[in-house]
């Protein structure tokens, strides 16, 4: 399976990069024959493959994300702040708990977020469009999550919002992932 936070790395990478290593390391395709699909030369895929692998090796230096099935006391801290700045509408507090390289997204929306000033700046727009938040901790493709429900401000029903998976590193926020409908709570 492919894992989510494999997933939200490899949009760290351009377009050509991100089709090389999905069709070589992934797919296991040659690089002669990922240079025939792309239109391109065998070195330049190489060179591709090269760059994709120093950029997801800057993000995960010490190889692949640890998996738990229980959060480790820091990520525990740092999801249970997440939660108390959602439920207490307080935006500042949340944007500051993104790492300053943070990215974050809302599949299926193509549009994504880079930098904690970027993405504060985004959740200002749509910060406010419900009554409050309440907050759920769980887990989400071994990674620390939370289920947050919305009340609307012409309602008196808690209704699921969205699922947010976190990836924490350092003790802080390194991505965010915000599932919302149609792939998430409905």
């Amino acid at each position: 399976a492919v894992q989510l936070a494999f997933v939200a790395a490899i949009q760290l990478l351009p377009p050509r990069q991100r089709a090389a290593l999905l069709l070589c390391d992934v797919l296991g395709w040659s690089a002669a024959e990922t240079a025939q699909l792309l239109g391109g030369s065998t070195a330049s895929i190489n060179s591709a493959l090269q760059r994709a692998r120093a950029t997801l090796g800057q993000r995960y230096p010490e190889g692949r994300p640890l998996q738990r099935s229980r959060p480790s006391p820091e990520e525990g801290l740092l999801l249970e702040r997440y939660m108390r700045a959602w439920q207490a509408d307080n935006l500042d507090g949340l944007v500051d708990l993104l790492r300053e390289d943070a990215t974050y997204h809302m599949p299926p929306w193509r549009e994504w977020y880079r930098g904690r000033k970027a993405i504060g700046a985004f959740l200002e727009t749509v910060w406010g469009n419900f009554a409050g938040y309440r907050t759920v901790a769980t887990r989400a493709n071994g990674q620390p999550a939370v289920g947050v429900y919305a009340l609307s401000h012409q309602d008196v029903v808690w209704r699921p919002h969205s699922l947010h998976v976190i990836e924490p590193a350092g003790g802080a926020i390194a991505c965010l992932t915000i599932y919302v409908p149609p792939l998430g709570p409905q």
